[in-house]
């Protein structure tokens, strides 16, 4: 049993452990775009918007409606079609609470008269101990709590996103991905989230707010990544021990 534990550990070591065996040496590789959502969605081919008969008519007059015209619609409208992703996040907060709590009890029970029973106990009791205060209790708590958060983010980045599904109700599903290797740092910029097709403007653009269940991740991977996290071993054990 015990054996089975020590294997079941060391392939998942291994296992962690191929995500920086790929950079080892060398500079990190590059995602297949072949293996991405948006090159699938691009390769499954949409709908026509105009048969070719209505197109060669259009060809004469001045309000030609196809995308490639002065006053064609430019938005992205099916799938596969480019939109771009702006964000712009500049945000702060502080948050501070402050709690305190404080109680004192006493309690205080005497006999000195009860049928004459506390003076003949007395009598025995040994020099200095009576009965006028038979019991007698104190207590004092008190409670201080402080605590508060503080936040600063800033992000400004742009990013080209793919239509990948259109859903019944006819909400765009959209993903992005963009890599960005200097040296032997490799940064990663990953979006998805659900759009509607009028939040998107005439110059083919949708900011990060309008976009519902958005997931923005920014971050990379490579050598300087891997000296900035802790070793397997070190988040294993703080994982394990219980002190």
């Amino acid at each position: 049993m015990k054996k089975s534990k020590y294997i079941a550990l060391a392939l998942c070591c291994a296992t962690a452990a191929c995500g920086r065996m790929d950079h080892l040496g060398k500079a990190p590789s590059f995602t297949a775009p072949a293996e991405s959502p948006e090159h699938l969605a691009m390769m499954h081919a949409g709908a026509p918007e105009v048969s070719t008969a209505l197109r060669n008519s259009d060809r004469a007059s001045l309000w030609d409606t196809s995308r490639a015209s002065l006053l064609g619609e430019r938005r992205a409208v099916k799938q596969g079609d480019i939109m771009t992703v702006v964000i712009e996040i500049d945000e702060s907060a502080e948050i501070r609470n402050s709690t305190s709590q404080s109680r004192t009890g006493s309690e205080s029970l005497g006999i000195p008269q009860l049928f004459g029973l506390p003076q003949r106990a007395n009598e025995k009791l040994p020099e200095g101990a009576t009965m006028a205060d038979a019991v007698s209790i104190d207590s004092s708590s008190s409670a201080d709590g402080d605590g508060s958060v503080r936040r600063n983010e800033k992000l400004e980045l742009r990013v080209a996103a793919t239509i990948v599904d259109i859903l019944p109700n006819g909400v765009f599903a959209i993903s992005a991905s963009q890599e960005v290797r200097v040296n032997f740092e490799l940064r990663e910029l990953l979006v998805t989230g659900y759009v509607r097709p009028e939040d998107i403007s005439r110059r083919n653009e949708i900011t990060y707010d309008k976009i519902a269940s958005a997931r923005i991740s920014y971050g990379g991977r490579g050598q300087i990544t891997d000296v900035q996290q802790p070793r397997y071993g070190q988040q294993v054990l703080d994982r394990v021990l219980p002190f």
